[in-house]
This record gives structure tokens, C-alpha cells and sequence, in this order.
């Protein structure tokens, strides 16, 4: 996790693991079977590196929090956001967090229906992460970045009004450019809110 942590997922290797823990690259084989093996066990320590549930908290308080550990921690192990993407199989660890999150819901009054689409609708911001839509061009050269803006004004005025607001209206609350965590805390919220309407009403998809 250190040497990801440095250098990124795709510099790990096993010779390069080895290397760092003075060993022949054959004796990591004797505790894993290969790199997607030690990955796995790589994801469950980041998993555990999250702040346990608050003991007593509302649902809302218990989620938000909570959700907002795991995004401290891939902010710690910022290639582990990519390997959980990859993972086909979610491991014991991985399940355990999975169900205490769901715990968290049913015990806070949703139903499982509810439940059910509440995990479609969070995906992996339970994680503490979210797939954006577009990428964050802040590192852009801002006159590439002007130039490319003018282009699209033509065919897409609307994505380009709202570039050129992120990046040049001084009074923006998250200044020039996206504040990553303001995002994912202003998308969780409201979906914290609308959950938390729907649970109020007693909704159910089975409705009609």
C-alpha cells in the first residue's frame, strides 16, 4: 500500500514489491497466488481503515458520516478507488461494510424495498467515491482551456456556460475550478434529503 501510495497502482508490481521487502520476487507466492490476489487484500485494508458506524446516531448522521470516513481514507489511497472498480468479487470484508451500511437503513426505518434502491441510487459514494460525468480540466493551461470553451460555445452553449462560470466567476462558492469534496458532499446531501423524504411517506416501488 505504501509503494501504491508513492508511485501509483500501475508502478506495483510483484518485482517491485520484492525489491522493497528485500526478497526474491518467488517467496511473495507463498502468501498470495498472484497480483489480483494481494489487490484483494489491499482493498480489504482500506476497507478497514474506515471509522466504524456512530453508535446511537440517526441513520442520516451514522450514513454521512460514515461515508464520508471511506472518502478521507481514498483520499489517503488514491489508486484504491480504480482497483475497487475492478473487483469482480466482493470479499468478506467488502460484504461486511455492504451490510452494515444496509443495517444502518432497515434499523433507521427504511423498508428493504426502499433499501433495495437506495444501493442503486448511492452506488459507490458508499464507498466514497462517484463516477463523474465530465473531467475536472483544472490542470488545464487556461488558454487551452479558454480556446477549447470558445469551440464548443457554438454546438454546445449550455456545457460551456457552465465551464466558463466554474472557472471564472471570482464569487463561486467553490472558487475557479470544482472543489472535489464540496461536490461529493452537495450530491450526497441531497440524496440523503430525498431518502429521507421517501422513507418519511412509507414509498415502496410496488405502489400502482
Amino acid at each position: 500500500m505504501a509503494l501504491a501510495d508513492e508511485s501509483g497502482i500501475d508502478a506495483l508490481s510483484m518485482r517491485r514489491l520484492a525489491d522493497a521487502l528485500d526478497v526474491v520476487p518467488m517467496a511473495l507466492y507463498k502468501h498470495v497466488a498472484n497480483k489480483d490476489q494481494l489487490l484483494d487484500g489491499m482493498i480489504d485494508t482500506v476497507i478497514s481503515e474506515i471509522d466504524p458506524a456512530i453508535a446511537g446516531a440517526g441513520w442520516r448522521t451514522a450514513i454521512r458520516s460514515r461515508i464520508l470516513s471511506a472518502r478521507q481514507v481514498l483520499k489517503r489511497h488514491p489508486w484504491a478507488s480504480r482497483v475497487l472498480e475492478t473487483r469482480s468479487n466482493a470479499s468478506p470484508v467488502v460484504l461486511d461494510y455492504m451490510n452494515s451500511m444496509i443495517g444502518i437503513f432497515i434499523e433507521g426505518g427504511f423498508s428493504i424495498d426502499l433499501t433495495h434502491h437506495v444501493m442503486h441510487a448511492m452506488g459507490s459514494r458508499l464507498l466514497g467515491f462517484s463516477q463523474e460525468l465530465f473531467d475536472d480540466s483544472a490542470s488545464m493551461d487556461p488558454e487551452m482551456r479558454d480556446a477549447v470553451v470558445r469551440q464548443m460555445e457554438g454546438r454546445f452553449p449550455h456545457i460551456a456556460a457552465v465551464v466558463k462560470t466554474v472557472y471564472h466567476d471570482a464569487g463561486s462558492v467553490v472558487g475557479a475550478g470544482c472543489d472535489d469534496q464540496f461536490e461529493f458532499e452537495f450530491a450526497l446531501d441531497l440524496l440523503l434529503d430525498g431518502l429521507e423524504s421517501l422513507r418519511a411517506k412509507g414509498w415502496s416501488s410496488r405502489r400502482g
